[in-house]
């Protein structure tokens, strides 16, 4: 795959999590291979970050900041990058973007996990966005903005192997016990759950094994993974994120949530992209059909994590999890 054409398959996500399309579309234009794109894109979060320093309002360089952590996010997405600068660096520009908008916004970490907690401290509700394979918490940021705007308060995380934690720490399946410390630590009597394609099984498997987990969302999630049917960079991708190919075919055999669906007691709303289409990966609508209290929404115009399609999911998942989570109308 050339630059042009690797630009082309990340446009709607790269968009999605919100950097602006046209800068998007000069900085990838100048890419002569896909080696050229971890490095251009650390440059366009640095541009920022120096924005930052020059900016003339506290609320300006929060924004540089945070579209900083955009830009330094999205340079792990290039095949073979060496991605813990990145990703210390996206982590760093969204803490400081935090501290200068947010005053009240506190991390938490712990074992297998790391975030920011973000909202008010009587909110009534709490919400925990969970990435997946080769994303991170400053991915979606848009999406905690919607939970944020209906009152809640949000735990954007990364767990084992994402994020901040890539460098040190590897995927695993059990993510229900990195879920049951985070709730621990956030000390919330019940939370609802987000998670973002992998995420998407992550946060299906811990709300079935997870008794304080109260709703639950999943955005282009698997129901089962078949490794051998993985395209390939897929496969190269979770062999770095798990420590080798032989722990990266474990990982994807673990992922099938045919016996955990019908333990789900939470409402679960699964959202599909009709257009993700990925060879071995089944998507959620048997998630949402063995699930007790399972809703199906499949946008057909939609691509993975629907970055194409956000006004015909977004607002419609934070409300779910805002009714459910607070008796709140939808």
């Amino acid at each position: 795959m050339n630059a042009t054409e690797f630009a082309a398959a990340q446009w709607t996500r790269a968009v999605g999590a919100g950097v602006d399309p046209h800068e998007y579309r000069r900085v990838t234009g100048g890419l002569g291979s896909v080696a050229d794109w971890e490095p251009s894109f650390l440059r366009t979060g640095q541009a920022h970050l120096e924005r930052a320093e020059q900016a003339d309002s506290t609320v300006s360089a929060g924004e540089h900041l945070l579209m900083a952590a955009r830009w330094f996010h999205l340079a792990t997405l290039a095949p073979d990058a060496e991605a813990r600068r990145a990703a210390a660096e996206a982590d760093q520009a969204l803490g400081r973007a935090l501290t200068l908008l947010e005053p009240g916004a506190r991390r938490v970490t712990g074992e297998g996990f790391t975030g920011w907690l973000r909202g008010p401290s009587n909110a009534p509700g709490t919400a925990i966005v969970v990435p997946g394979l080769d994303s991170a918490k400053e991915e979606f940021l848009d999406l905690v903005s919607a939970l944020l705007a209906r009152g809640l308060a949000v735990f954007a995380m990364d767990g084992p192997g994402q994020g901040a934690l890539a460098a040190t720490t590897t995927l695993t399946p059990d993510y229900e016990q990195v879920v049951s410390r985070v709730v621990d630590a956030l000390g919330a009597p019940r939370v609802g759950l987000v998670g973002l394609s992998l995420g998407g099984y992550f946060a299906a498997r811990a709300a079935a094994l997870e008794p304080r987990v109260a709703a639950a969302a999943t955005v282009s999630g698997p129901f089962r993974l078949d490794w051998e049917e993985l395209p390939r960079p897929v496969r190269a991708i979770m062999a770095r994120r798990t420590g080798g190919a032989e722990a990266a075919r474990e990982f994807a055999r673990r992922v099938d949530l045919a016996a955990l669906a019908p333990r789900i007691a939470a409402p679960l709303l699964v959202v599909d992209g009709g257009q993700d289409v990925i060879p071995g990966v089944v998507d959620g609508a048997p998630l949402a059909r063995l699930a007790p209290h399972g809703s199906y929404l499949s946008v057909p115009h939609g691509d993975h994590l629907l970055g194409n399609a956000r006004p015909d999911w977004l607002s419609h998942l934070a409300d779910h999890l805002t009714h459910t989570l607070t008796g709140a109308p939808a």
